[in-house]
Formats: structure tokens, C-alpha cells, sequence
């Protein structure tokens, strides 16, 4: 097996020799070369050719997401992000996920990380992953049928949806790819839509809010970072904070956000799984989504939820998904109702809504 060529972009001299010695230890993967910001980095690329692109997003003369904008352009490459908790870390974070990067690694501790070892495993993981899914990546960056794509927007445009209280809960799992997919559904849906939504993002603490920032200044509808004891609101998407578990509690015919920092779920806190449960016993229309994203999160919960009633489940196309993980695991349990390209979701979730309202209401 040939070793995975990376190059390293980051402005410190330390945390590049940091980097590259830790990935070099793992034996499956060759540093080519370093960069100490944006300009060297695309430069590099062009004349090195890596299979993946580890990119600091905080650096002088050109950032990350410049960076990252001109390599898209010119030849695009998987590129991990490694970014800070500050504000601005996470915001060119999201944008840069939005923009095509493949994923990201949060450093642990500023834009010099000594303990930058705490995320070795997970950076490793994340470049070999980026390598396996190097063509089929390729191919969903452009992938972008024009006229389904304008006959879409058509229709969405022209459907009529009545305003009023709060109809039903759409919840949405994602991850790998998310925040991209996220977008292309999110910013479609119209501002009266008549139920409130609810994401669970894979996303540490901070992340979140950037990403529900950046959807809202995109969409009709608000999105928001949620908060406990939150009543959902119709025409609202909720997006559960990195770190914490977000469940639903019924109050007659409002539901309420309850948020908590029980034990991560199969790894993860925001988990799927956790959301989908606590919906299971909530009495009104439910749809639930599942995109791309690694692993399987969502088809446990989704296995609890479906047994209820008024329910109808939508998992993304394997031809549009960044990572096919998370959809195929529910796919493959009989779990979904309907297999839909990225670009078509909103559609049905928009027809899947008219349907319900000619469902009997038993609320």
C-alpha cells in the first residue's frame, strides 16, 4: 500500500514540526512538505500534487479559506481544516466546510496547541478517510445537475404552505459533509414553512453556533443555535450546541428543548440516536432526515421512532453523500421510507409535509 502524501499548512514553525512527526509515526502516511501560509500552500500544491491537504484556517497573508478557495478552483484536493476555538476560527471553519473542505480538527488549545497529540488519532482517522473517499469526493464537489436543479427551485417557489402553529418536527441528522448538505436544505425551505426543525450536527462546542450563524444570514427561515428550555417555534431550525444532547419534551401542543451532558452516545455528544428517541413518544407529524456522515448514529433512534405513527423518513442518495455511513446504516435496516438525492430533499420534505396534512389529525 502506497503511503497517503499530505502536505502540512500551518503559520507556526512548531506546530508544522509537531504535525508532520506524528503523522510520518503513524507508517501509513508521508509528509511531502510544509507550508507556512495560504500563498505557499496553493503554490505547493500545484507543483507537489498531495492526496490531502492538512490547512491552519488563522494565518498571515493568505488564510486557510482563501487558501482553500484557490486550490478548489484551481485543483481540488481533500483538505482538513485545523482550527482554533476562537470566533473567527469557527466562522472561516464553517465557511470553509461550506465551500468544499472535506472536514476539520478543532486544536485543543488556541492556534498553538502543544497538546496538539490530543488530536492525533482523530486527525490521522480523518486523513485516511479523506484518501478512501478521494474520487467519490471529487465527484459530489461537482456534482450539480443545473436543470434539476433550476426545476426544483421552481417548484419549491410555488408551493403555498399556510402559516399558523407549529404542525409537526422535522429532524435532521448529519455529519461528515453536514454542513454543505445542511446549506443546499436549510436555505430552500420557505419562510412560512409550518414546522419547526431540529439538527443535530457532529460539531464541538463553539462550531455549532458559527454554522446556525452562517445558515441564518443564507435562509428564510431562523435558524438558531438551541438553547434549553426552548419553545420550537414554526418557521424555525434548531441546531443542538457542540457537546450537548438536545431532547424534545411535549407541553400539550408546544414541545420544548431540553438540552443535557449525559455520557456521549456510540462516541458522539450531539448523538442522532438521542434525538430521534426522545421524539418517539412525542404525539404530532413527524419527518425525520438522515445525510452523510461516518458511522451509524440515528438507526438505533430511528428504529425506536418509527414505530410510531404520522412518521415518514427521508435518507440522502449514496451518489450525493460526502461519506455514506450514516444513511446506509438506516437504508440497509429497512428504516427509510425514501431515497433522495441532496438536491432533491427539500422537495420532498416540502411534499412529505402536504402529504401529512391530508393524513387524519389525531393531535
Amino acid at each position: 500500500m502506497k503511503p497517503i502524501r499530505v502536505l502540512v499548512v500551518d503559520d507556526s514553525f512548531f506546530m508544522r514540526k509537531l504535525i508532520s512527526d506524528f503523522l510520518v509515526e503513524s507508517g501509513i502516511i508521508e509528509v511531502i512538505d510544509t507550508a507556512k501560509n495560504g500563498i505557499e500552500a496553493v503554490e505547493k500544491h500545484l507543483r507537489l500534487n498531495p492526496d490531502v491537504i492538512t490547512m491552519d484556517v488563522e494565518m498571515p497573508q493568505m488564510n486557510g479559506l482563501e487558501a482553500l478557495e484557490q486550490i478548489m478552483k484551481k485543483k481540488p484536493v481533500p483538505i482538513i481544516m485545523l482550527s482554533s476555538l476562537t470566533k473567527q476560527g469557527t466562522d472561516i471553519t464553517v465557511q470553509a466546510l461550506q465551500k468544499g473542505a472535506f472536514d476539520f480538527v478543532a486544536k485543543p488549545s488556541g492556534a498553538i496547541s502543544f497538546d496538539i497529540k490530543k488530536v492525533k488519532d482523530e486527525l490521522i482517522d480523518k486523513i485516511i478517510i479523506a484518501h478512501r473517499q478521494k474520487e467519490k469526493w471529487h465527484k459530489h464537489l461537482n456534482y450539480n445537475d443545473r436543470e434539476e436543479t433550476k426545476e426544483e427551485t421552481k417548484t419549491v417557489n410555488c408551493l403555498e404552505i399556510e402559516t399558523g402553529h407549529i404542525e409537526g418536527i422535522i429532524a435532521i441528522g448529519t455529519s461528515t459533509g453536514g454542513p454543505k448538505a445542511l446549506q443546499e436544505v436549510i436555505t430552500k425551505i420557505p419562510k412560512n414553512f409550518p414546522y419547526g426543525i431540529l439538527i443535530v450536527q457532529h460539531m464541538p462546542a463553539g462550531f455549532t453556533k458559527s454554522l446556525a450563524t452562517r445558515l441564518n444570514s443564507l435562509s428564510e427561515i431562523e435558524v438558531l443555535e438551541a438553547e434549553d428550555q426552548q419553545i420550537i417555534k414554526a418557521g424555525t431550525a434548531y441546531i443542538a450546541p457542540g457537546n450537548y444532547h438536545m431532547t424534545v419534551r411535549q407541553l400539550q401542543k408546544q414541545f420544548k428543548i431540553e438540552l443535557n451532558q449525559n455520557d456521549p452516545v456510540s462516541g458522539h455528544r450531539p448523538s442522532v440516536d438521542v434525538l430521534f428517541q426522545s421524539l418517539a413518544t412525542i404525539r404530532t407529524k413527524k419527518i425525520f432526515v438522515i445525510m452523510t456522515g461516518m458511522g451509524s448514529d440515528g438507526t438505533k433512534g430511528l428504529t425506536i421512532a418509527k414505530q410510531g405513527e404520522q412518521v415518514i423518513t427521508i435518507g440522502e442518495d449514496e451518489t450525493t453523500c460526502v461519506v455514506y455511513g450514516m444513511p446506509k446504516s438506516a437504508i440497509q435496516k429497512g428504516l427509510i421510507d425514501m431515497v433522495i438525492p441532496l438536491h432533491h430533499i427539500t422537495n420532498k420534505i416540502l411534499e412529505s409535509v402536504q402529504k401529512q396534512r391530508r393524513w387524519q389529525s389525531w393531535i
